[in-house]
């Protein structure tokens, strides 16, 4: 058994709280952090079904990507979702713990997980963020980038439609929306897992040929100006691999411990294609 803490403290390490955005509500929402477990329930966002799941399979600590709670709430009640989740994960002593925006501005974190996952190399934060670099972690007597986004490169160069193939394959989706094809090949890939249209300018700024994330408006494509191409691939779509990453982190810290990757899909996005 395991302080909810010392759990906790795993992500931390390299993903502290205070790397968080000023918007966001990262660590422990709902719980005890003294609590002793034996097991983590890992998913993308809290629905009532990833309660239902660690209610049945005993899990007494659930670790999102997404807050479950991002505003001040006036009032906790059975007669809407967030109310309900709240009630039935504290009727359950479920803890519910959050790793977000700390952990997409670790170097470590979500985008790093997405680059590797596309075949990306010699990775490096997009966009650094000054407040945080003063306050950098030290592993392995190097300090850790923080910021937002990641840019890499292919080891060899392909065609726009062939990576845009490769990319729909790798996140396993149907659809993609995207700027004008330039008829160019693609070596130098900027992305940022989840909203990211305000590093549109970073990804041109540093003559990446593609730049990928999610959320972009319909004026948000005009910025590409034959530049860049913008391909928005999905919010939950460039994040879903944040789950096998807390997983990964916490099991190398402590492979004692028992982690389990949610079996529930949380996109609230559909397609009909």
């Amino acid at each position: 058994m395991y302080k909810i803490s010392e759990i906790l403290s795993y992500i931390t390490d390299i993903a502290p709280l205070y790397w968080q955005e000023a918007y966001d509500n990262c660590g422990l929402v709902i719980g005890d952090a003294n609590a002793m477990i034996d097991r983590v329930l890992i998913a993308v966002d809290i629905t009532e079904e990833v309660i239902d799941e660690a209610i049945e399979n005993s899990y007494h600590l659930i670790i999102s990507h997404h807050p479950l709670i991002f505003k001040g709430i006036k009032n906790i009640l059975s007669d809407n979702t967030l109310g309900r989740i709240i009630v039935k994960a504290v009727k359950n002593d479920i803890a519910i713990a959050a790793m977000h925006t700390n952990l997409d501005n670790s170097f470590f974190g979500v985008n790093r997980i997405l680059a590797e996952k596309l075949g990306l190399k010699q990775l490096r934060i997009l966009h650094s963020n000054n407040d945080f670099i003063s306050t950098g972690i030290n592993i392995n007597s190097e300090i850790l980038q923080v910021g937002s986004g990641m840019i890499g490169v292919f080891e060899e160069a392909m065609y726009e439609t062939d990576f845009l193939c490769h990319l729909k394959k790798t996140l396993n989706i149907d659809v993609l929306r995207h700027s004008k094809l330039l008829n160019k090949s693609i070596k130098t890939v900027a992305l940022c897992g989840g909203a990211g249209s305000f590093l549109i300018n970073d990804a041109k700024h540093c003559k990446a040929d593609v730049y990928i994330t999610a959320d972009m408006k319909y004026h948000d494509f005009f910025d590409a100006d034959n530049e860049i191409l913008l391909v928005d691939a999905g919010h939950f779509e460039t994040e879903q691999f944040t789950k096998e990453l807390i997983a990964d982190i916490i099991s190398k810290k402590n492979p004692k411990f028992a982690v389990k990757i949610s079996s529930v899909k949380t996109n609230s996005v559909h397609y009909f294609v």
